[in-house]
């Protein structure tokens, strides 16, 4: 299991290091330009250079089924859980195979209404109850992960 971090606009990534930390788990931090990232084994910067999106192809490119990923980005978190992966954005809310496609369609309808003018600005800045609820639920996420990945298979089928 690996925790992957869009990290270019990530403003929990203490959080991430000290959850991967606990449970020894690797970080492979994914951005578009250097960062600075914890001297540590385990935690490695991957620097992908280019346009837009780069960094989450990186990602998509190479998570696999049990690894975690950290985003805001609604296009990566449905790539991300389309490959069995458990993806949470940095308030602390977790993408789910049942909700994506909701949140997605959702996503194109306010992206429609911004670009009409009938709709602006962003999300309220992160809040010190949201990066408490993001450590919660990663630390969750880690834990479920963890345990699904030690349970022995169903017996086959006689």
């Amino acid at each position: 299991m690996k925790i992957y971090v869009d990290a270019d606009a990530c403003p929990v990534k203490e959080h991430i290091y000290r959850v991967a930390a606990r449970y020894r788990l690797p970080v492979v931090v994914v951005a578009n330009s250097r960062m600075r990232v914890p001297d540590t084994p385990g935690v490695e910067l991957m620097i992908v250079e280019g346009g837009m999106d780069v960094a989450d192809d990186w990602i998509a490119e190479h998570v696999e089924a049990g690894d975690v990923v950290t985003t805001a980005d609604l296009p990566l978190a449905g790539r991300a859980v389309e490959r069995g992966a458990a993806c949470i954005d940095f308030r602390g809310k977790e993408f789910t195979p049942d909700a994506i496609g909701g949140l997605l369609a959702t996503r194109e309808v306010a992206q429609y209404l911004r670009g009409s003018g009938v709709y602006g600005g962003g999300p309220p800045p992160l809040s010190p109850r949201d990066r408490g609820r993001f450590a919660g639920k990663l630390d969750e996420v880690v834990n479920r992960m963890l345990r699904a990945a030690r349970k022995p298979p169903p017996p086959a089928a006689r």
